[in-house]
């Protein structure tokens, strides 16, 4: 294998094949709320990402039996990761969480991943997941939604947070020693190959655990949506997205394990999504790529990439500086 596949890390993980059950808690985001922003990322649909969760009326602990119920008796699975999947889960009161998380302990639920945003995760949040992990036992991945490296990308999709926010929650993260998954976007508009390079490295120097790798998809009646049909965005080709595919994979260490390497999204709920082929067709051609073009996960880790500048927002580092940046949000889009 030329990369290091999710499938395989649970198989070493835990003895055998796990599957993850996506489960809807209500949550919502701080840039959706009016806290920090409207209208959510640009990307996103007033549904979230959970295309695949049951209602969030329905209980958490209701959605896992039915969920495991199905696919335990499909797969003969026998274990499971619960997987707190839409919005931004952490974006509540700490004892609020600790008590949803209480309702997912079950004897097959060997693990619990929290999807979330950089900027909601402090020693409180922490704290209480902390408890759940040495109270059960069972194993926490937190999954950071970065989408992209640079700053000024993350003010156009309308994120509400900075690359520093990153920087700040794996660092306080890693002090609990939960597994981090990082979620990156490798086709937007305003990032090109340079920038994911960099982001490839920058993810293997600060040790995250895992990378989810995300094909832009443009769900209808979203501002994206409304940006590429009005042509105000161009979109790389399926060529040059395996190409960048190939590049971000030969700049990662192999000891991070890639969850995914393209997005999954209901064709009648978009304008745009891999390129017109299935997510499968797709892996294929990747998977023979690389085959041909010998590339395999860290073949081109060196040194720090020194004369990558990003863009300005990403160097400055003033406090004064922030707190403006952050002032770009407080609008409505």
């Amino acid at each position: 294998m030329r990369y290091y596949s999710y499938s395989e890390k649970l198989k070493e993980k835990y003895g055998e094949k796990v599957y993850k059950i996506p489960v809807d808690i209500g949550a919502t985001c701080p840039n959706r709320d009016g806290k920090i922003s409207y209208g959510g990322c640009i990307f996103c649909s007033p549904q979230g990402a959970g295309f695949e969760s049951l209602c969030s009326k329905i209980s958490p602990s209701e959605q896992l039996e039915k969920n495991i119920s199905y696919i335990g008796q499909k797969y003969k699975a026998k274990k499971f990761i619960a997987y707190l999947q839409n919005y931004t889960n952490t974006y509540m009161e700490p004892e609020k969480l600790r008590n949803i998380l209480k309702e997912l302990i079950r004897d097959d639920i060997v693990e619990i991943a929290i999807s979330t945003r950089p900027d909601c995760i402090d020693k409180d949040i922490l704290d209480a997941i902390d408890s759940i992990k040495k109270e059960y036992g069972v194993n926490i991945t937190i999954e950071l939604g970065l989408q992209s490296i640079k700053d000024s990308t993350l003010l156009k999709i309308n994120r509400g947070h900075t690359v520093e926010d990153f920087y700040k929650s794996v660092s306080e993260i890693q002090k609990y020693h939960f597994e981090i998954c990082v979620h990156i976007i490798l086709n937007l508009p305003w990032d090109n190959d340079e920038d994911l390079v960099y982001c490839a490295k920058e993810l293997s120097r600060i040790g995250v655990n895992n990378v989810k790798i995300h094909s832009l998809y443009i769900v209808k009646n979203t501002r994206l949506s409304e940006m590429f049909e009005n042509g105000e965005i161009s979109l790389i080709s399926k060529d040059e997205y395996i190409n960048r595919l190939g590049l971000f994979i030969g700049n990662l260490s192999p000891k991070i394990c890639v969850e995914r390497f393209f997005a999954r999204a209901p064709e009648e709920e978009t304008l745009f999504c891999n390129f017109g082929h299935s997510w499968r067709k797709l892996k294929n051609d990747f998977d023979d790529y690389i085959e041909k073009n010998n590339i395999y996960q860290g073949k081109d880790i060196k040194n720090e990439n020194r004369n990558y500048r990003g863009d300005d927002l990403g160097n400055r580092k003033d406090k004064k500086f922030y707190q403006s940046f952050r002032n770009c949000y407080n609008c409505k889009i």
